[in-house]
């Protein structure tokens, strides 16, 4: 009876270790520098750990199998300037704590630091170093990528156009981009056909495009630094997006461009020092609220249809020309609640915060000066100011333009001069 207990007992227990979840089980593996951690990796099961120690590992990894590859005091792996200097192939892989550099420089083969295929769901990258990749992070056709707290650094003695993306995030859903400082890169963070995305507290510089962005609904863009870029944020062909918080600066194009947009909200970001602080290029059906526009060469750019959006509450100060636009008809901004414009003469005789006369964004001397750049030398004269004045009297030499009933009097940002020195380069 006492054999027959022990051996129900032994079943019992072996029984229990098989409904333990596979995590349970899982092993720790050491790699120490002058292993391979190819090798490692190899010997380890799905929901391992390898554990990699200080030093540097010259080796390209393909990750086949659910594991976690963390660094231990921050080792390198270098790709010896050829292919990908690791490839996630299977779905649950974390990656933590590496320095992964030297990928290849093959730009029709796609060489990146990591390289997340097709199929390798779930992929985590987190608080690593990808410094000289062609592209940081590639992620193709995968579901809930969590890309997060990295430096992105490219080939920064290739020109602009021969460097990859940071990060590039094709036909994917429901991924997390959080907390990556980017720069040296073409664009710092490209996205296609991907979406249910959120993209919040980057930081992104000295690319071309802080974020090329198109073909992607339903997604956040939110607390996103750009700066001495070509443009910061460029949003195209999309709709549904969530586009707060952002600060855009000292860019040499546009702060931030809605380019082909439709029923997204731009509310609270800044645009400060840029050639043009926000560009609108057939975008409908829109809310922009609560955005501070200062000292950029144009505030806002409005070109090709971009109408029935509703603007108000912004901020437009100290912005050499406020608003560039081009159309056919006027275009009412600010209807019953308004907009505060620095460049604004008029009154407010009832004292509710609002301007009694509308503010009108151009008129026939703007126009003038847009087609024959060197009348700006004449603003001042005698002649430019009465021609102002007779097109005011006169409504058919009145220009078509942005114009807001009743403006704001005072601004809406109290911390708008911290941006006047910004300049782009």
């Amino acid at each position: 009876m006492a054999v027959l207990n022990d051996v129900c007992r032994r079943v019992a227990a072996l029984l229990a270790m098989m409904a333990l979840p596979a995590t349970a089980m899982a092993v720790e593996w050491q790699v120490r520098a002058g292993d391979s951690i190819a090798a490692v990796i190899a010997q380890a099961n799905p929901g391992d750990t390898v554990l990699v120690a200080r030093g540097r590992y010259r080796e390209n990894l393909v990750i086949d199998k659910a594991l976690t590859l963390r660094g231990v005091d921050r080792p390198t792996i270098s790709g010896e300037l050829h292919g990908d200097t690791i490839r996630i192939i299977a779905a649950d892989v974390t990656l933590e704590n590496l320095i992964i550099t030297d990928s290849g420089a093959d730009l029709t083969a796609q060489n990146a630091g990591i390289y997340i295929q097709p199929g390798a769901d779930r992929a985590s990258v987190r608080g690593c170093d990808i410094a000289y990749s062609l592209f940081g992070i590639w992620i193709e056709s995968v579901k809930d990528v969590r890309i997060l707290d990295n430096l992105i650094t490219g080939k920064r003695d290739l020109s602009s156009a021969q460097r990859g993306n940071g990060i590039q995030l094709f036909n994917s859903s429901g991924a997390q981009v959080i907390g990556n400082h980017i720069s040296y890169v073409r664009d710092g963070i490209y996205v296609a056909f991907s979406d249910r995305a959120i993209f919040r507290y980057n930081r992104i510089h000295d690319a071309r495009y802080g974020a090329h962005y198109m073909s992607s609904h339903d997604n956040v863009w939110e607390s996103n630094d750009s700066y001495h870029n070509r443009g910061g944020l460029a949003l195209m062909e999309s709709r549904n997006l969530m586009v707060r918080n952002n600060r855009a600066w000292n860019n040499s194009d546009h702060g931030i461009m809605l380019r082909t947009l439709q029923d997204s909200i731009v509310e609270n970001n800044v645009m400060a020092g840029n050639q043009r602080g926000l560009f609108i290029y057939n975008a409908q059906f829109n809310t922009l609220r609560r955005n501070l526009l200062v000292n950029n060469d144009v505030g806002v750019h409005l070109w090709a249809g971009s109408v029935d959006n509703e603007v108000v509450h912004n901020d437009f100060i100290g912005n050499r020309e406020q608003v560039r636009y081009v159309a056919s008809r006027d275009e009412v901004w600010g209807a019953g609640q308004g907009n505060y414009w620095s460049n604004y003469v008029g009154w407010d005789r009832d004292g509710d915060g609002r301007g009694d006369a509308p503010y009108e964004a151009n008129d026939v001397v703007d126009r003038l000066v847009w087609r024959l750049p060197a009348v700006k030398l004449l603003l001042n004269s005698p002649a430019l100011q009465t021609l102002r004045l007779v097109a005011q009297q006169f409504p058919l030499l009145r220009a078509p333009s942005i114009v807001d009933p009743h403006p704001q009097m005072q601004p809406a940002h109290a911390d708008w001069s911290e941006w006047l020195d910004t300049q782009h380069h």
